[in-house]
């Protein structure tokens, strides 16, 4: 072979090597693009405060019967197409409480039970809400319970007590998220309540604090660019610690919240929503079967108002349910050490149940509604076992397998 040939040969070998270097190279960045691909535009994460799987089956349980099926009814969320499992305990206890399992989800870090937003040596940690707001994307915080109570606080407060209502409170502030809502405020004046009143206190900061429907719309008229939403009857007032009774006429409820939320946050920029439904927690704690079933529903209907925005922006949006501990120890078919086959729903008065006074059953009512349908409870307080996490849409893969509630942060940013 001429000299001229084996060079043109070599000139053309090392081309060719050069543009398989080019790809592999090129292959390689796309490789960590998609390790990385960071976080969808809109995300909306539900948490359903001590809502174990058999929470969630309980309420599917008691829709079946309603329909006169066994077993077929589910809640939306428990159709989606991945399905993971976390665990909760906290850094100094098997069994976790609301405020530690808040800030592991929210800070991805654990912290000690009772503490809220920082380590265990009082280091401040950062939310998702925090991170995501710096990234340009809307911030709202909403919870069924007290705005300042402990797994909404956990996305913007830093607290050594959980228990420090207000100063918890006065923390909102800072945050500068776009949009909180809840029932309202607990310490609404401080312990003592001879502190400035928390509407004052956060309209002085720049906040809009809007009690029921009228005040909102308002609100809204007036072009107000923060807004805390909370419901009408708690105007000026404490809100009860626990659940006390039926929703009254004037209460908006999860769908309706979830609505106001999406239309103040629009779709123009990315948004992150935490959502909580925090009577799930109280109403296990009583193990009272029927109310805690009907606030599982009111979960469903606020991730059922997420799903119609996810159907307009499905390659845009991650919707993820979940919770922060279980409550309750709730089994499904025993009481005690009696066990049986079937559930017995029919066995109870279906128009009593749907009377809609569940939330002010008396404790016989109760005993013998889970008497009735063989439901049974282990305990009044949390449990260590792992919960679910129900994903769909962008990056919803991955949240499948087993992993602890640390790393929900960094699998919802994509890291």
């Amino acid at each position: 072979m001429s000299k001229v040939r084996k060079s043109t040969v070599a000139g053309i070998v090392c081309g060719i090597l050069l543009i398989v270097a080019c790809v592999v190279i090129a292959n390689m960045g796309n490789h960590d693009k998609s390790a990385n691909p960071g976080p969808a535009k809109y995300i909306f994460l539900f948490i359903g405060d001590g809502m174990g799987a058999t929470h969630v089956a309980a309420a599917e349980s008691y829709l079946s019967y309603l329909e006169g099926e066994r077993g077929l009814e589910q809640v939306s969320f428990t159709k989606f197409p991945v399905l993971g499992m976390a665990s909760t305990y906290s850094a100094d206890k098997n069994i976790t409480c609301s405020s530690a399992a808040g800030t592991a989800i929210s800070c991805g870090e654990k912290t000690n039970n009772g503490m809220l937003g920082i380590t265990p040596d009082g280091d401040t940690l950062t939310s998702i809400a925090l991170e995501l707001k710096e990234k340009g994307y809307k911030i709202g915080i909403m919870s069924s319970v007290p705005v300042n109570h402990a797994t909404p606080a956990a996305f913007y407060g830093h607290n050594a007590s959980r228990h420090d209502y207000y100063g918890i409170t006065k923390e909102i502030p800072a945050s500068g998220y776009d949009f909180f809502a809840g029932s309202g405020f607990l310490d609404y004046a401080g312990k003592d309540g001879d502190r400035t009143g928390s509407e004052e206190l956060l309209e002085n900061e720049g906040y809009t604090v809007c009690f029921g429907n009228e005040e909102y719309e308002e609100a809204l008229r007036n072009g107000a660019e923060r807004i805390v939403l909370c419901q009408e009857e708690y105007k000026g007032t404490e809100v009860p610690s626990y659940v006390t009774g039926k929703e009254s006429d004037t209460t908006i409820g999860s769908a309706e919240m979830m609505k106001k939320c999406l239309d103040f946050l629009g779709d123009e920029k990315p948004f992150f929503i935490m959502y909580e439904q925090g009577e799930i927690d109280w109403c296990a704690h009583d193990n009272k079967t029927m109310p805690m079933i009907e606030a599982v529903l009111k979960l469903d209907d606020a991730v059922e108002t997420a799903l119609e925005f996810y159907k307009k922006h499905p390659d845009e949006t991650l919707i993820l349910v979940t919770a922060d501990h279980e409550t309750g120890g709730i089994t499904l078919g025993a009481t005690g050490t009696r066990a049986e086959v079937n559930l017995h729903w029919e066995e109870l008065d279906s128009a009593w149940i749907a009377s809609g006074h569940l939330n002010t059953m008396k404790e016989d009512e109760n005993r013998k509604l889970n008497d009735s349908a063989f439901i049974g409870w282990t305990t009044h307080g949390h449990t260590g076992g792992p919960v679910p996490v129900y994903a769909i849409g962008a990056g919803a893969e991955r949240f499948g397998g087993r992993y602890d509630n640390t790393d929900i942060k960094g699998k919802i940013l994509g890291e």
